[in-house]
């Protein structure tokens, strides 16, 4: 298998509809992830073998930028005529994705951190597999 590297996302537009929200990638596809979105306070941690996609938004939440963690399977050339990024990290590894947003390992699964006195818009997690779909945002506490 070749080596999979980091890559920028650019903005994507985004779009929230009955039952999940639309990511509308640069090439002209529309991927829609099934919702809607679980309200989870802080950080979620996505079990073992989960593809882990992060979408932060805009205030408004019209537009926004989309990271798959540790994704080996999509090439680079896919992703940038995507607008989407992806991040590698190792075993017990830690990263900013945005400010205010931290991506980190512990053993096989993956931590979404979200400081949400930072970050200026919204922040979604899709976690899923063959078997099923996750969707979660990040919230402040009481919300």
């Amino acid at each position: 298998m070749s080596q999979r590297s980091n890559v920028a996302p650019s903005t994507v537009g985004v779009d929230f509809v009955e039952g999940g929200v639309v990511v509308e990638y640069l090439d002209g596809r529309d991927v829609f992830y099934h919702g809607p979105p679980e309200p989870v306070e802080g950080a979620i941690t996505a079990p073992p073998g989960k593809e882990v996609h992060v979408l932060v938004t805009d205030p408004d939440g019209v537009e926004g930028v989309m990271t798959y963690v540790n994704d080996r399977n999509t090439h680079e050339e896919i992703l940038e005529s995507t607008g989407v990024g992806r991040v590698m990290l190792e075993r017990d590894d830690e990263e900013v994705l945005y400010p205010g947003v931290t991506v980190s390992t512990a053993g096989y699964s993956i931590r979404v951190e979200a400081d949400l006195e930072v970050v200026d818009g919204r922040v979604f997690v899709f976690a899923e597999d063959e078997m099923s779909e996750h969707a979660y945002e990040l919230v402040a506490e009481g919300e």
